[in-house]
């Protein structure tokens, strides 16, 4: 979970979030339902049985939205592939699975099922409009969710990347090819051009009258073409390095620091001296853990006069570490799973040196400058 999520609670073991965005989409939905539809369809209400039926209406919303990506992190979990978070934003939910399918199979299974779950719920809330015929106001709400979860269903099987039906559609190409890189860049070409369409239709209603839906049109074809050209940027990056070691990137120069160096000494003398994000923490001249920015922050201010560096480490027995032989993009990847930002490179119980994100930017730098 990052500074701009609230967390809210676990299910299965993955952590729940909300974004600060859906308090935007939350909004705009309750007053939208409340001003427009609900008082369409149905008359003479109170208004502010308006206004409880559309709020209950944008909770469900979210919850259905939810139920859809656990449906993914379920299958992901059954596959082994470790699910970092879920998260509600404006645009709906968002399931961070850590690392990639490795099989067809996998990728098809993992991507229709949260279609499926959206299907099944427009199903249970079909039948639950029977048992509720007799209190218009949640039979009202129920009719609402079937309706939104049949549209979320089928908007999420568009066959272009990022959404489930470019997932599908990959698994499938995939599955025909035996070749995962061209089933990725196909699926996540024909979602740029999807991206395009959604554009260009937003546009072409903003003009002719219909602007707010045209708004959230384009605003949707532009998160799509986003997500569509990450993965392309993806397999950039992974064709580039594959065949590179982690030994060609890593950093051999790493700044220690005794164990007993006070956290603000630390700020001082090195964070703001030197620009330094990582340390390694010694003790009679051995690596006994590492200290890095996000470590010092968790920290109050008010006390780092008197944490020292050990205090506020992590133990090298807890750290996450690879070997100077490894594979860069495994260790790129095992980065992103564990959520980290460096690793320290060792053979045995020694350090010899530390890999960070940046350090692989600017190993990519180094390819692109050499036309490699």
């Amino acid at each position: 979970m990052n500074r701009h999520t609230i967390p809210l609670g676990r299910i299965l073991g993955i952590p729940i979030g909300l974004d600060y965005s859906w308090f935007l989409i939350f909004g705009l939905i309750t007053w939208t339902m409340a001003v427009g539809y609900y008082p369409a369809e149905f008359k003479n209400w109170p208004v502010v049985q308006y206004w409880i039926v559309a709020a209950m209406t944008a909770i469900m919303l979210f919850v259905s939205i939810l139920l859809h990506e656990l449906g993914h992190s379920v299958v992901a979990m059954y596959y082994k592939i470790r699910v970092k978070s879920i998260t509600l934003f404006i645009f709906g939910g968002i399931s961070q699975i850590v690392t990639e399918p490795t099989t067809a199979t996998a990728q098809f299974w993992i991507s229709i099922a949260g279609p499926a779950v959206s299907f099944a719920l427009a199903g249970i809330f079909f039948l639950l409009q029977t048992i509720f015929t007799g209190f218009v106001p949640l039979m009202a709400l129920v009719k609402y969710l079937v309706f939104i979860n049949i549209v979320i269903g089928l908007f999420n099987l568009i066959p272009g990347f990022p959404l489930d039906g470019g997932g599908i559609f990959r698994a499938v190409v995939w599955g025909i090819t035996h070749n995962r890189r061209r089933a990725t860049l196909i699926a996540a070409n024909l979602g740029r051009f999807i991206a395009y369409f959604f554009i260009i239709l937003g546009v072409w209603q903003m003009f002719t009258g219909n602007f707010i839906n045209g708004m959230w049109i384009a605003f949707i074809g532009w998160f799509l073409e986003n997500a569509a050209t990450g993965q392309v940027r993806q397999l950039v990056v992974h064709d580039m390095i594959a065949g590179h070691r982690v030994s060609q990137a890593m950093n051999r120069q790493f700044t220690a620091i005794p164990a007993d160096t006070p956290l603000q000494s630390l700020v001082d003398d090195h964070i703001l001296g030197s620009g330094s994000r990582s340390f390694v923490v010694m003790r009679s001249n051995e690596a006994v853990g590492l200290l890095t920015l996000r470590h010092v922050k968790e920290v109050p201010r008010s006390k780092w006069p008197t944490t020292t560096s050990a205090q506020a480490m992590i133990p090298i027995e807890r750290t996450k570490r690879v070997v100077p032989d490894a594979k860069l993009w495994t260790a790129l990847e095992e980065m992103d799973r564990d959520g980290v930002n460096q690793l320290p490179v060792m053979v045995g119980g020694e350090i010899k040196g530390m890999l960070s994100r940046e350090d692989v930017i600017t190993f990519l730098r180094t390819l692109q400058e050499l036309g490699t």
